[in-house]
This record gives C-alpha cells, sequence and structure tokens, in this order.
C-alpha cells in the first residue's frame, strides 16, 4: 500500500537528488504545475537521468504529464521508460480522456518494445463536471490504478476556499467510486498546501484516512512524515485484528457466524477489514 506520494520537479536536479531522503513510499516527478513553461522541455530532457537516479536508490516513480494536449503528448514520450510504472493524467475530462490517452500509451508501449499496458494511470479530478462523471471515468481504462482528488483545482472550478467543510462531501463521492471500481483512493478532504499549521493538517489527513482515502499526495517534504505516521496502522490495531481473525476462526469452526469480542460483534464484513489490515502489513 502506498501512502505518501512526494510532489518533486523534474527540472529542479538538486531536489531530485534527493528526493529518495524524504521518506515518501513513492516519487511524483512533477511536469505539470511546479515546472515554468519555458523549462518544461528541460524536465522532460532530464526525466531519464531523473528516473535512472531514484531507481538507483530503489525507489517508484510516477511522472505527472500536463494536461494541455500538446504538451501531454511530448510528456508522454518522454516518461515511456522501464522506470516509470506509472503516469498521473491531471485535469481529466471524462472516460474518453483517460481511453484516448490509453490508446496513444500502446502506440508508444509498442514503439519502444516496452509490454503493452505496462504503463498504469492515476486519474487526477479536478473539476466539478469531472467529479460528476467519476463513476465513469474510474472504469474507462484497465490501465487505472486510482483515482486522486485535486483539491486545489477543484476547489477554484467551484468558486469556493479548499476547506474542509467544502470538499468532505465530494471527496467521498471519488472514494466511492474509486472503491466500486477497485480502485485506490488518494487524497484528503482539505487543503493540500498546508505546511505551517502541521495540527490542522493531522487533523484533516486523520478525517481522510477515515472515510476512505488511501494515500495522500504531498507537496512539501514536511507533510510526508504526517501522512506515513496517520496511514500506517499500530501495534494496538495490527494486533486487533489478529485477534479479530482468531476470534472469528474459532467462532467459524463451532458452527457460529458472528461472535462477541471485547463487547462488539464480530461478523464477516467485520474480519475482512481486519484482514485487509494484517495483509497490508505483509505488503
Amino acid at each position: 500500500m502506498i501512502r505518501s506520494y512526494l510532489f518533486t520537479p523534474a527540472h529542479r536536479e538538486s531536489l531530485v537528488a534527493r528526493a529518495h531522503q524524504r521518506g515518501a513510499d513513492t516519487i511524483l516527478l512533477d511536469l505539470e504545475d511546479s515546472v515554468p513553461c519555458d523549462q518544461k522541455q528541460m524536465a522532460r530532457d532530464g526525466l531519464a537521468k531523473a528516473v535512472a537516479l531514484l531507481a538507483s536508490h530503489k525507489m517508484p516513480v510516477i511522472a505527472r504529464v500536463n494536461a494541455d494536449l500538446g504538451e501531454c503528448v511530448r510528456d508522454l514520450e518522454a516518461a515511456i521508460l522501464s522506470g516509470i510504472h506509472t503516469v498521473m493524467l491531471p485535469k481529466v475530462m471524462g472516460a474518453d480522456h483517460l481511453r484516448l490517452i490509453g490508446d496513444y500509451l500502446s502506440i508508444l508501449e509498442r514503439q519502444a518494445k516496452l509490454p503493452e499496458g505496462k504503463t498504469r494511470l492515476i486519474a487526477l479530478i479536478e473539476t466539478a463536471e469531472a467529479l460528476l462523471d467519476v463513476p465513469a471515468i474510474a472504469t474507462a481504462s484497465s490501465r487505472l490504478t486510482a483515482l486522486a482528488f485535486g483539491t486545489e483545482d477543484f476547489s477554484t472550478d467551484c468558486g469556493f476556499p479548499p476547506s474542509v467543510t467544502a470538499l468532505q462531501g465530494p471527496a467521498q463521492s471519488l472514494i466511492f467510486a474509486a472503491k466500486a471500481a477497485g480502485l485506490q483512493a488518494i487524497g484528503l478532504p482539505g487543503s493540500i498546501a498546508e505546511i505551517d499549521d502541521m495540527n490542522a493538517y493531522l487533523g484533516c489527513i486523520e478525517l481522510g484516512r477515515s472515510i476512505g482515502f488511501d494515500g495522500v499526495m504531498c507537496i512539501h517534504p514536511r507533510q510526508v512524515d504526517v501522512v506515513n505516521r496517520v496511514f500506517t496502522p499500530s501495534d494496538a490495531e495490527f494486533e486487533h485484528a489478529a485477534r479479530v481473525v482468531e476470534t472469528f476462526d474459532m467462532a467459524v469452526r463451532q458452527g457460529l457466524g458472528a461472535v462477541m469480542l471485547d463487547g462488539k460483534m464480530i461478523d464477516p464484513p467485520i474480519v475482512a477489514r481486519a484482514q485487509a489490515m494484517l495483509q497490508s502489513r505483509r505488503l
């Protein structure tokens, strides 16, 4: 399970060189918002070197491409590398948008003699229009592994500040669509930009985990440790999950379909959650 995705501008060699030291589970090499327009080609030209450096430190790499179609095409051409397992597509407009990108990736993979379908996709939902179409987006491509919530752009599109009050409902809609399609849900129900008030950021991340997010995109290294701590179950949680599974297994052997543990009833859905937690520890 990937908890933390750290955005790193692909054109900033000094930041790329230290990215593996920040504690993130995955590095998001950014070709989009953090790269000025006049430096995008330089970022693309240096992408292979950046990926090779991170691979030498055994860091998984995702590339975020640009939304503009011309820039996106050039980004995808640069990102077809064995060391990039996933591309994040920003400002997804709908299911057809994902299918179009998937078809072009197939062409590029064949040209690069890479296995077709190797390059996975994360769809970044950043507009109200995309959110309304999110169930179709979630099932549009076999390459899709996750839906991500771009709260800053989404809030701008909707005309409100990126507050928890405004974003919890849309976040939950995205999570429901992701889970129904068997995808991961990445994001938080608040601003991604908070790097000063870490108590407020902690509360937002905890809420995000409690409503179903699986991980968070971080724009600053300071955020990574908070995300990792929140999305790592405690020893007590793991121990409780093990007791749930063990107790229920004993009950099944006795012909029971539910059993009491610590004052609460345990039945198959609760056991399934416990098993999922234990499995995450083994990954």
